[in-house]
C-alpha cells in the first residue's frame, strides 16, 4: 500500500504532503511511492496490447 492515498490522524491531511511530524515520520517509514496511478497501469496495459496488434498485423501481411 501507498500513502498517497492515506490521511493523517493528527493534521487531517493527506500524508503524501507530509504537513506535520507525524505524516513526515509515516511518509518515511512507508518508503518512496512508486507514482503509479491505475490510470497510468491501464495506459501500459493497452500500449502493450496495440503494440502486439501490430505486431501480428505486421507479420501476417
Amino acid at each position: 500500500m501507498t500513502y498517497d492515498r492515506l490521511v493523517c490522524a493528527n493534521c487531517a491531511a493527506p500524508v503524501a504532503e507530509g504537513r506535520c511530524p507525524v505524516c513526515r515520520a509515516n511518509r518515511e517509514r512507508l518508503g518512496p511511492s512508486t507514482g503509479l496511478t491505475p490510470a497510468m497501469v491501464l495506459a501500459l496495459v493497452i500500449a502493450l496490447v496495440a503494440m502486439t496488434a501490430l505486431l501480428v498485423a505486421l507479420q501476417t501481411a
